[in-house]
């Protein structure tokens, strides 16, 4: 296999002309670097250079040689650019696991961020998943960070090998329908809505599972009348009076008109989660996509903050 040092030696040879410049350009010695193009002849068994007055000049062979010499040097210069902006965490790409409300919200505007910074050259993939198959999904190396959540009322999980950084606290809002007199004085008590009916998200999610723990907290289960995957459906489902449903902060889109969004006499938030391999967690880039995501979705938080009519 050629040396991509010697090679180098002998391409600066051809660009600057003599053993004593090519010496200066790599901060070695003449000698040492005449011992270098010496034993590259000898390594190909050819002819590079050759004598010529006092100077050293290249054969045909050495030109032809030298030429990929530059080629492969300037290859050695960019891979050692690209490793110092991966080692600042400024390049890469980036495949994102992501539940339906963090990747409408959240992801989509870390996504605008890079997009419209032209200092990064960080790139992000998407895959939506539910929390539990982008866990899957991690582990299996098919992404390289996993959205998830868990709730204030249920034990957080997430397994060994991973490493979860807390990125956004979500409140959990109660949604009834407007003209509903239980849902018009101050934070509601579960307990109000114990005959109530309720639309309720899938039984397969973990949303499925803290609505049952809060309900039954209160002192009651649910009367479900209907479950839905999307919480658009849920909220139209209560626009349309056929009960009442818990809904996270960031999984409302637009609140329909004949729904209002009711704060909790006892408070349950959604805990949002980046999860990357512990093997992976020190990469500076995957570190700048959380750091983003969290400045992200701070951002859209406290923006929904300032601007909310829900309570």
């Amino acid at each position: 296999m050629l040396d991509a040092r010697k090679l180098r030696m002998l391409a600066e040879l051809d660009r600057l002309g003599t053993v004593a410049a090519v010496a200066a350009e790599l901060r070695l010695t003449p000698p040492g670097v005449s011992m270098q193009l010496a034993a590259l002849e000898r390594e190909l068994g050819l002819p590079l250079t050759e004598r010529r007055g006092r100077g050293l000049a290249l054969t045909a062979a050495g030109r032809t040689l030298a030429a990929h010499g530059g080629a492969v040097s300037d290859l050695l210069s960019l891979a050692e650019l690209e490793v110092a902006a991966l080692r600042d965490g400024v390049v890469g790409t980036y495949r994102v696991g992501a539940f339906p409300s963090i990747a409408r919200t959240v992801v989509a505007g870390a996504w605008r961020t890079l997009r419209q910074d032209g200092g990064l050259g960080i790139r992000m993939e998407l895959l939506e998943l539910e929390p539990r198959d982008a866990l899957s999904a991690l582990a299996a190396g098919e992404v390289d960070i996993a959205l998830t959540h868990a709730y204030s009322n249920m034990a957080e999980t997430v397994g060994p090998g991973f490493v979860a950084t807390l990125i956004a606290v979500e409140p959990v809002w109660l949604a009834v329908p407007a003209g509903d007199p239980a849902g018009t004085d101050g934070p509601a008590d579960l307990r109000w809505f114990a005959d109530h009916d309720w639309v309720v998200p899938h039984r397969r999610w973990t949303c499925y599972e803290m609505t049952e723990r809060a309900c039954g907290l209160a002192g009651f289960a649910p009367r479900s009348v209907a479950e839905a995957t999307d919480f658009a459906v849920l909220l139209a489902l209560v626009d349309a009076g056929a009960g009442v449903a818990l809904v996270p902060e960031l999984t409302v889109a637009e609140v329909p008109d004949g729904v209002r969004l009711v704060p909790l006499a006892t408070p349950v938030t959604r805990n949002d989660y980046a999860v990357v391999r512990a093997g992976s967690a020190t990469d500076p880039g995957l570190l700048r996509v959380r750091s983003l995501l969290a400045e992200t979705a701070a951002g859209l938080l406290a923006e929904r903050e300032r601007t909310s009519v829900r309570r």
